[in-house]
C-alpha cells in the first residue's frame, strides 16, 4: 500500500526524534534551598499538583533561618524523596550541582523555592522533550507569558546578558538567565563532571555546556512572579556583574 501525501510529509519530522513515552517519563524536580521559610511549603504543595510521576530533591544551603527542619519534616511526611544539606554555604549552582547528581529522572528541572516560577507550567516544557523533538527547553518570561511587573533595570540587564550570551553560543534564546531549564535526565548528569559555578553563573554556564554539545534547544513562554528585595530576592547587581565573566569564561575560555 502506497503512503498518502499526509504521511509522506510526516516522514522527515520525524526523522531524529527520540521520544519519552509518557509511561516512561520521571521528572527530577531540583529545589536548591537558602533561607525560604515563608514559601518552602507552598512550594512543594504547587510541585506536588502537577500529575507527572515525579523524583523531589531538595538541597539546603546551610539555611541559618529555621527552614532546615521544615524540610526534615517535610520529607518525614513524604513530600520529600531526597533531602541533602551543604556543610556550609556554597551557592546556588553549587547546590543544584548536589541535586543534580542525586537525581534519576530521565528529565531534570531546576524549581526555585521562591514563588517565581510556577510548576504549572512544567507541561509546556516537557512537552518538546517528551515527543521527542528536544534535548532541553528553556521557559522564557519574554516571550508574552504573564508576569508581575517589577524591576525595568532587571529586564534591561536580562536582555544584555542573554544578547552577549547568544553572541557567543549562536543561539537565538529570549531568556537565558531563566531559571527553567528542562533537560535529559542522562545529557544533564554527563554534564556535571564541567559544571563549576557555585552561584548564579549555573545560568550561563549550563547555557554554554549545552551549546557546546550541539544538542536540541526549545523554548517555551512561561509565566513569572518576581519577588521584591523586602520579599526576599536575593540576586543583585554583583551578580550580574559576575555573569558577563562567566559568558566570558565558559563560551570563550573553557
Amino acid at each position: 500500500m502506497s503512503a498518502t501525501p499526509n504521511q509522506i510529509d510526516a516522514i522527515p519530522r520525524m526523522r531524529g526524534r527520540t521520544p519519552i513515552a509518557p509511561a516512561d517519563l520521571v521528572l527530577s524536580v531540583l529545589i536548591p534551598v537558602y533561607n525560604e521559610l515563608k514559601t518552602i511549603e507552598v512550594i512543594l504543595d504547587q510541585v506536588h499538583l502537577v500529575a507527572v510521576p515525579m523524583q523531589v530533591v531538595c538541597v539546603d544551603d546551610q539555611s541559618t533561618d529555621g527552614t532546615w527542619a521544615v524540610l526534615e519534616a517535610l520529607k518525614a511526611k513524604g513530600r520529600i524523596d531526597v533531602l541533602l544539606r551543604h556543610d556550609v554555604n556554597r551557592g546556588k549552582g553549587a547546590a543544584i550541582r548536589t541535586a543534580l547528581a542525586a537525581s534519576t529522572g530521565n528529565v531534570v528541572i531546576v524549581q526555585d523555592a521562591d514563588l517565581e516560577y510556577d510548576p504549572a507550567d512544567w507541561p509546556a516544557l516537557l512537552e518538546p522533550i517528551v515527543d521527542g523533538r528536544a534535548d532541553a527547553v528553556f521557559g522564557s518570561r519574554f516571550l508574552s507569558g504573564p508576569h508581575r511587573v517589577l524591576y525595568y533595570w532587571h529586564s534591561v540587564g536580562n536582555w544584555l546578558l542573554t544578547l552577549l550570551s547568544n553572541m557567543a553560543t549562536n543561539l537565538n534564546l529570549t531568556d537565558m538567565e531563566t531559571c527553567y531549564k528542562a533537560i535529559r535526565g542522562d545529557l544533564a548528569r554527563s554534564l556535571l563532571p564541567r559544571l563549576t559555578s557555585d552561584r548564579f553563573g549555573f545560568e550561563p554556564e549550563v547555557t554554554a555546556r549545552l551549546a557546546r554539545a550541539n544538542v536540541r534547544i526549545f523554548e517555551v513562554p512561561i509565566s513569572y512572579s518576581g519577588r521584591t528585595y523586602a520579599e526576599g530576592k536575593k540576586i543583585g547587581w554583583r551578580d550580574g556583574v559576575a555573569a558577563f565573566w562567566h559568558i566570558v569564561r565558559f563560551n570563550f575560555l573553557a
